[in-house]
C-alpha cells in the first residue's frame, strides 16, 4: 500500500518521480535540475497557500541550489533530507539512487524554514563545541545534522537551521555527547 502524502514533493527529475510514486502518492513537481523556471516558482507559490510543499532533492550541491532558491521565494517550505550515504548507487547521488527507508525516515522528519528574527546559539558557541575550526568539526556536524534529520550542513548552514528550529548551546551539548 502507498504513503499518501498531502502535499507537492519537489523533486528534481523524472527518475526520482518513477521511484518514489512506485510506494508513495502524491503531487510532484519537477524541478529538470539546478534551473529551476520562473514558471515553476510561481507554480509552487500559488500552490503554497493551501497546499504542503516538500523539497526532496538529491544531496549535492545542485539539490542544495534548488532548495535555497524555492526558500528565497517560497515561505514555510518544508525540507526532506536524505542522508548522502544512503543515496548512492553505480557511483550516483541522488533521490532515485536511495531507499524507501531512507525516503520514508526523511518525509516523517520535515524541516520547516521559517523566518525569524532570533538565534539560539552563536557562531562562537559552535566553536566552543568543536563544531567549526577543528579538525574533527566535520564529523561532528555530520553526527549532529543526521541525529537531527537535517541533511548535509557546512558551519553557516547548521547555525542557520540550529536558530530556525530555536535549539540552543545546551541541547547540542545534550544531543553531540548523548
Amino acid at each position: 500500500m502507498k504513503k499518501i502524502v498531502d502535499g507537492i514533493i519537489v523533486v528534481e527529475g523524472k527518475s526520482d518521480v518513477a521511484f518514489l510514486s512506485s510506494f508513495i502518492d502524491a503531487e510532484f513537481v519537477i524541478t529538470n535540475g539546478s534551473e529551476i523556471s520562473d514558471d515553476t516558482i510561481s507554480y509552487l507559490k500559488e500552490r503554497s497557500k493551501n497546499t504542503k510543499i516538500i523539497v526532496l532533492t538529491d544531496p549535492d550541491y545542485p539539490g542544495l541550489k534548488i532548495r535555497n532558491k524555492i526558500t528565497e521565494n517560497i515561505e514555510n517550505v518544508n525540507h526532506a533530507y536524505i542522508d548522502k550515504e544512503q543515496a548512492i548507487k553505480h557511483h550516483k547521488v541522488g533521490v532515485a539512487e536511495s531507499n524507501k527507508k531512507e525516503i520514508m525516515k526523511a518525509l516523517d522528519n520535515l524541516f520547516v524554514e521559517k523566518k525569524n528574527d532570533y538565534s539560539s546559539i552563536s557562531y562562537e558557541e559552535l566553536y566552543e563545541l568543536g563544531l567549526v575550526g577543528r579538525d574533527d568539526s566535520f564529523l561532528k556536524r555530520d553526527k549532529l545534522s543526521k541525529q537531527l534529520h537535517l541533511g548535509f550542513n557546512n558551519a553557516k548552514n547548521l547555525l542557520k537551521k540550529l536558530n530556525i528550529l530555536g535549539i540552543d548551546k545546551s541541547k547540542v551539548e545534550e544531543i553531540i555527547n548523548g
